[in-house]
């Protein structure tokens, strides 16, 4: 709308954004979904959510963590996870290239109204910490018996 009114030509903007589409997905680096789910590429760490009828299930996909650093709380339907990934590298290494997340992080997720926070399991194995939350009774779904007449 605005490059003609200055006069730009747009046939070329419209050029540059193909470009831009091309490289991203050349590279991988397409600009995080704009959807309410979507973080940011880069985020640390990965995090699957679903449900059965009877519990959410958070995976969180962060290896190399120290179980005794990791802290996992609920408070009502609102999951905590924080945590620290120690460095793997030497100190007295030179480093060429460093592409894994190290450091500390926290990840706040929403987690449906329905779970029961007094009813949670937490385990890590092979890098996945997978958080186990029970739903309400109330929201467990019920089979109403048909009384024929």
């Amino acid at each position: 709308m605005f490059e003609r009114l200055l006069g730009l030509d747009t046939d070329l903007w419209d050029r540059f954004a193909q470009m831009q589409r091309e490289l991203d997905e050349i590279f991988g680096r397409a600009l995080p979904s704009a959807a309410i789910r979507g973080v940011p590429a880069g985020t640390f760490p990965a995090v699957n959510v679903g449900e059965t009828t009877d519990d959410v299930r958070v995976y969180v996909f962060a290896p190399g963590l120290d179980t005794d650093k990791l802290e996992v709380t609920l408070e009502g339907n609102v999951l905590s996870i924080e945590g620290e990934r120690q460095e793997s590298v030497p100190d007295n290494a030179t480093v060429y290239r460093n592409e894994r997340f190290q450091g500390r992080f926290r990840r706040v997720l929403s987690l449906p109204e329905t779970v029961d926070d007094e009813r949670v399991n937490a385990t890590y194995k092979d890098g996945v910490l997978q958080v186990v939350v029970a739903k309400k009774a109330e929201a467990q779904p019920r089979r109403i018996e048909v009384k024929a007449h």
